[in-house]
This record gives C-alpha cells, sequence and structure tokens, in this order.
C-alpha cells in the first residue's frame, strides 16, 4: 500500500543515535512530527538538509513539532553525523529498511546504468493525532525545510 496524506503513519520502534529505542506513538496526543529521510549521513546534499533543520529547531519546537531523521547508517554513523554538526534531534538507524519500504522510500535507483536499492529523499509531516498532514517525494534541499515549517504552521 502507498501512503498518501489522510492515512495514519505507520508506527515503528527503532534505535536512535543515542541507542535508546524510539516510536512514532512516543508523540501520539503530544506533538507534530517531522520525518525525513534521506539517504546517506555526512554527504552534501544530506549534510545540508539535517543542519537546516538544526538552524530552524527553535521555530519548529515552537510550534509542538519534532524532527526525525532517518536512513540506514548505523547507531554509531548517527552518533558521529550528529555530534559533528551539532544536531538537536532524533536521528533513527533503520539498518534491515524495514520501516523504509513502510514508508515507501526504499526504491531501486540507478546512477551510471547501474541499479541498486536506495532511500528516495522524502519527507512526511504526521499532525498529533498520527495522520499524514503532507508528503514531500523527491525532496531537492534548497528551500525544503522552510518550505516544511510554512506547512507546519498551518496545522
Amino acid at each position: 500500500m502507498e501512503l498518501a496524506v489522510g492515512n495514519n503513519a505507520p508506527d515503528f520502534s527503532l534505535p536512535t543515535d543515542s541507542g535508546e529505542n524510539l516510536s512514532l506513538s512516543d508523540f501520539f496526543d503530544k506533538k507534530n512530527i517531522v520525518l525525513y529521510f534521506y539517504p546517506k549521513d555526512d554527504t552534501p546534499g544530506c549534510t545540508l538538509e539535517a543542519k537546516g533543520f538544526r538552524d530552524k529547531i527553535n521555530d519548529f519546537s515552537s510550534l509542538d513539532t519534532v524532527i526525525i531523521g532517518a536512513s540506514r547508517d548505523s547507531i554509531k554513523c548517527h552518533a558521529s553525523f550528529k555530534a559533528k554538526y551539532s544536531l538537536p534531534f532524533y536521528l533513527i538507524s533503520d539498518e534491515n529498511a524495514k520501516m523504509l519500504e513502510k514508508y515507501g522510500v526504499w526504491v531501486e535507483k540507478s546512477m551510471f546504468g547501474k541499479k541498486y536499492m536506495g532511500i528516495e529523499r522524502t519527507t512526511f509531516l504526521i499532525d498529533k493525532k498520527d495522520k499524514i498532514v503532507r508528503i514531500w517525494e523527491n525532496v531537492k534541499v534548497s528551500g525544503h525545510v522552510n518550505e516544511v515549517l510554512e506547512a507546519v504552521k498551518k496545522i
């Protein structure tokens, strides 16, 4: 099933950069959630996106919204990435790609004629009632964080 606006967001329980498990349901009835999927820690586009969310964290927090970044990178890799750029939000690790598949972001990609599986940069905005409010697919990093922030303001 492909996820769409109005669907409930699939719950998960995955390890964070600190080694603790985090579930989406931890935030239901309390916080809006920006769940963003990115290909790889410490790569140019992913770093720009993470720093963008970092720089706007106070704006998101004031709107009762948490940021969660997700990739297949290990907890150790996430912890290093988070420390290097002072990222004040959760990074979750889905090394087996099960949650990535649930969200439809684990897709076949192609580079230089070679096909491989990878993460399609995608962001989900989920409200306090567990409903998907907005989905951004094939995200272009430039301007994305501001667009997400504007959408949160309309919830």
